[in-house]
């Protein structure tokens, strides 16, 4: 049995090849919900489907999120309206009142769907209108995920982080602003002040996502602040890490990041940017796999290869090297 942590695309890109070294029937994958939005009145869960489509096989693998060949002809037509009515294109925040009223779950994260400021494709659409009318029905966002994760033929377990809302907030220079905001619209531009996990005071793993830190984890290259963090900033998730063997793959060769904002983000927090940073991030991870360019001395066993991971071989690489160090540390 094994426990993968996943948000953003390094994981879902770790665990392309984990199916030749580990059994995806003894295998649990949770996943990050501290991106999830509610736009236009549907619950978009990024890091979730990031998994389910590359766990389906139907994934866009240009740009690792959406679905292949997926259309946009909804999307298309909200943006025709909106120009046609005046509407300013970007982020539409609903008011103050409304960010926590309606469904719990989407607390502190919705926007209206005029002007949408992120690119969903019609059959993408309709995963997040299923996910949204059975989480109206009253099921869990755990019951609705392993639905979902049934009608992609999933074979490892997808589990959220938590039923609680947990929403990632970005302080920047220019004001604070949901990750998605500062990631899809400002990609990235803004200076980053700190990083809030809105709601994590309250929110709990569930009991499903306790029993699978039980088993063995592994933390793929993912963003240490905002993929990972969500995770670690409840109650009871980092203590589970505490008793039980962790791997971690490090995003960084040295200081040099594979992609994404791990960089920014966490100089914005007051950690290194670099896999020393990580590894101080990671207090309870018991080995690391690192690039073997990456000469970073831990006081932890290290193993060494290619982490870069373009394509399944790739991925089965690193998940080998992930393997050994687990077999380290087990």
């Amino acid at each position: 049995m094994v426990t993968f942590l996943a948000g953003g695309t390094g994981t879902p890109k770790l665990l392309d090849g984990a199916a030749a070294v580990f059994d995806p029937a003894a295998t649990t994958v949770i996943a990050n919900t501290g991106d999830d939005v509610e736009l236009g009145g549907h619950l978009v869960c990024p890091d979730v489907d990031t998994v389910l489509f590359a766990g389906g096989g139907v994934i866009d693998r240009d740009t690792w999120w959406g679905i292949d060949g997926d259309t946009t002809a909804t999307h298309a037509e909200l943006g025709r309206l909106a120009e046609a009515a005046g509407f300013e294109p970007g982020p539409r925040y609903l008011d103050d009142d409304a960010q926590t009223a309606g469904r719990e779950i989407a607390r502190w994260r919705r926007f209206s769907g005029v002007a949408e400021f992120m690119e969903i494709g019609d059959r993408d659409r309709a995963v997040h209108v299923t996910r949204t009318s059975l989480l109206d029905e009253g099921r869990s966002l755990t019951a609705v995920t392993r639905t979902l994760a049934s009608a992609f033929d999933l074979d490892v377990d997808l589990l959220p982080m938590s039923d609680d809302p947990v929403a990632t907030i970005i302080h920047t220079d220019e004001g604070s602003m949901h990750f998605q905001e500062y990631w899809v619209h400002h990609r990235g531009a803004p200076d980053v002040r700190d990083v809030e996990f809105r709601g994590a005071e309250t929110a709990t793993p569930t009991e499903h996502v306790l029993e699978a830190l039980a088993d063995p984890v592994v933390i793929g290259p993912s963003n240490p602040v905002t993929s990972i963090g969500p995770m670690l900033s409840m109650d009871g998730f980092a203590a589970a890490l505490e008793s039980t063997p962790v791997v971690a793959v490090s995003p960084f060769v040295e200081d040099e990041v594979f992609s994404g904002p791990a960089a920014d983000l966490m100089a914005g927090v007051g950690r290194e940017p670099s896999t020393a940073g990580v590894a101080a991030a990671y207090p309870f991870a018991d080995a690391f796999v690192l690039d073997a360019d990456d000469g970073t001395a831990l006081d932890r066993p290290v193993v060494r290869t290619d982490t870069r991971i373009d394509d399944r071989d790739d991925a089965e690489r690193v998940a080998r090297a992930v393997e050994r160090a687990l077999a380290e540390v087990s």
